[in-house]
């Protein structure tokens, strides 16, 4: 196939076809490892069945009828509630996995389109943004700021740095941290390195909990010691009567006395009345003998970011430095113009950063004239420094010229000309947005005279306008 999808045309409908033949598709749903007839197997095996199995048998030669029903009728209470427990669960699964089905967005036929991840080829040109989640592999053709969290693979917490020159690989399951790129997939589906880890998962088998060895333990002990009294009560009766029938009956019920096959039924219906008041609390328990493992957790661990939340930033404070304001955007209050508008011109002017979004669809909203087609982008400093930030230079055709600043507020404060006072109050300010839970970015704006722009930003002497506080809003359907 032509390495067409390099170019920016991307492949077209006849190539996708080619390419999936060839290499396959990106879904990585792997045979499923838990079948009924499997599922029904691992019950009878386990020793508390067999137990039970045993005890119904005996009764029924003991001629014990009424006993034997009931220890038949727990005999499918038992399995009932692993087979039934085990259905569920999976069907929740599926249906969390439909719920969690993500969406790429790709070239095709000249035209940038989102299609479901699992319809991506080999050779697609993906484009990936801050906040995804990389589809498949890819090599990075073009990118810009982009960081990578790879602790799925690597269990390494801090994001990666990658660019089309160095380091330059984009692998399936991985977070975009920040930034955005262009890839090339050069691999989908189980051939993956997230695929190949799902496959080696596979051949896992699955660990018995520790009150299930413990039980099977016990059962297998007291049934040892059961049989053992069988035969010793039989064949003792057997040298003193000579009738065998007799002995047999009465080993039967010595054996039934030391047999402990209430066990069973009383661990399957606690086990089974734990997940039952798990799921009643929104926890899917997969397996009714889990409940004690998950039991023994004293802290839980969630993702927040797309789980929980929208996985899409929007502004829920201002904090307007002249006025030393503090303004709730729910409330619609008078919003300062000034501050949006030089935070708008610091941003992307295609903004593919879910905070720049925000900021560009506020001032959208409150200008009264777009003024964003009379200028042009003349100078821009990328995020640097410590703590960072970034600078844009725009000029119109008049000569108008605007520099705008936005990034770590202590970073602005410090190259604007603030008092210890003012130092204070807004570090101060900044922190309590922080402390709630905010993400909080500083807006400056500065003037410059001469010809020539100045090799770096720390250059510029900002005047503080004021503070932005971006939040992550919870799903509507997430309780508070």
């Amino acid at each position: 196939m032509e390495n067409k999808a390099i170019m920016n045309m991307g492949l077209t409908d006849e190539e996708v076809l080619a390419s999936r033949l060839k290499n396959g598709s990106n879904a990585t749903e792997l045979k499923e490892d838990r079948v009924f007839w499997q599922v029904l197997k691992e019950v009878a095996m386990e020793p508390m069945f067999i137990l039970l199995l045993v005890a119904c048998i005996i009764y029924f030669i003991a001629g014990q009828y009424q006993e034997g029903f009931i220890m038949l009728a727990s005999i499918f209470i038992v399995a009932g509630i692993s087979l039934f427990q085990d259905y569920r669960s999976r069907n929740a699964v599926q249906a969390l996995n439909k719920l969690s089905a993500t969406r790429a967005t790709v070239m095709r036929n000249g035209q940038h389109i989102k299609i479901p991840a699992d319809e991506i080829v080999v050779d697609d040109q993906v484009l990936i943004e801050e906040g995804e989640v990389v589809a498949a592999d890819g090599l990075i053709i073009a990118a810009n700021d982009l960081s990578l969290n790879e602790s799925v693979l690597t269990g390494e917490s801090f994001a990666v740095s990658k660019t089309a020159e160095n380091n330059n690989m984009a692998y399936k399951g991985t977070m975009v941290s920040s930034g955005s790129a262009t890839i090339l997939i050069t691999a989908v589906g189980t051939k993956t390195m997230f695929g190949k880890i799902g496959l080696s998962m596979q051949e896992i088998s699955i660990v018995k909990t520790p009150l299930q060895k413990q039980i099977r333990s016990f059962v297998r002990k007291m049934v040892w010691a059961g049989g053992l009294a069988f035969l010793v009560v039989v064949g003792y009766n057997y040298f003193l009567s000579g009738n065998f029938i007799q002995s047999f009956l009465q080993g039967l019920t010595l054996a039934m006395s030391i047999l402990p096959e209430e066990i069973p039924v009383a661990f399957s219906t606690f086990q089974a009345l734990g997940a039952f008041r798990l799921l009643n609390n929104k926890i899917i328990v997969k397996q009714p003998q889990y409940v004690e493992t998950l039991g023994s957790a004293t802290v839980i661990c969630t993702d927040k970011t797309g789980t929980l939340t929208q996985n899409k930033m929007s502004i829920a404070y201002l904090y307007d430095a002249g006025s030393g304001r503090s303004i709730k955007l729910e409330a619609q209050a008078d919003i300062p113009t000034v501050l949006i508008e030089y935070a708008m011109w610091s941003s992307e002017t295609t903004p593919f950063d879910p905070m720049e979004k925000a900021i560009h669809a506020l001032y959208q909203k409150i200008a009264l004239t777009d003024q964003r087609p009379l200028f042009k982008q003349v100078h821009e400093y990328p995020i640097g420094g410590k703590p960072p930030m970034m600078t844009h230079i725009f000029k119109s055709e008049t000569g108008e010229t605007i520099i705008a600043v936005k990034g770590a507020p202590e970073g602005i404060m410090r190259q604007s000309k603030l008092s210890e006072s003012e130092m204070t109050l807004f570090e101060t300010q900044a922190i309590n947005y922080a402390k709630e839970g905010y993400r909080v970015l500083g807006v400056g704006k500065s003037q410059w005279n001469e010809t020539n722009w100045p090799e770096s930003q720390t250059t510029f002497n900002f005047t503080f306008l004021g503070l932005i506080a971006f939040q992550d809003p919870p799903k509507e359907n997430m309780a508070a």
